[in-house]
């Protein structure tokens, strides 16, 4: 029984193996992704589209027209991570089809792990034996090996 462990952010991957109660983790792999550390302006070409408003009717004030951008809600930066969250899960299906794990924890921050969660294939889903709401990338792997529950080796 081999559990993967990956922690992740929005630029940054590691995976890391591990077996027994007792074990360290093994660092097996990383993945960067250099684009989440750019600004929005350079993700992306240009500014939003405009939409212009109707012109006033006939023997109505002229003037101004109205305008406003079609941006949007997206952002480069959002789809950059969800780019990566895919990036991540391909790494791990790989990795489940090579049976290199048969259980998996996700290390991540509460959004950034909600977009990996939304990446996974079912199968991987099932895998799943436990998450950590944190961004541990910073701290050391003894760290993130001292976040883990127990219960994963038991269940």
């Amino acid at each position: 029984m081999n559990i993967r462990v990956v922690a992740a952010n929005l630029n940054l991957a590691r995976f890391y193996d591990i077996a027994r109660v007792t074990d360290a983790l093994r660092k097996v792999s990383e993945l960067e992704d250099p684009s989440a550390r750019l600004h929005d302006r350079d993700l992306k070409s240009d500014r939003p589209g405009i939409v212009y408003a109707r012109a006033p009717a006939a023997g109505k004030r002229r003037g101004g027209v109205l305008h406003s951008g079609t941006g949007g809600e997206r952002h480069p930066r959002q789809h950059a991570a969800v780019v990566f969250a895919s990036r991540i899960a391909a790494e791990l299906e790989r990795a489940y089809q090579m049976q290199q794990f048969s259980r998996l924890v996700l290390v991540a921050g509460p959004s950034f792990l909600g977009r990996l969660r939304a990446a996974l294939s079912p199968a991987l889903k099932e895998t799943v034996v436990a998450e950590v709401r944190k961004d541990l990338l910073k701290d050391s792997d003894t760290a993130v090996r001292e976040h883990l529950p127990a219960e994963i080796f038991w269940s």
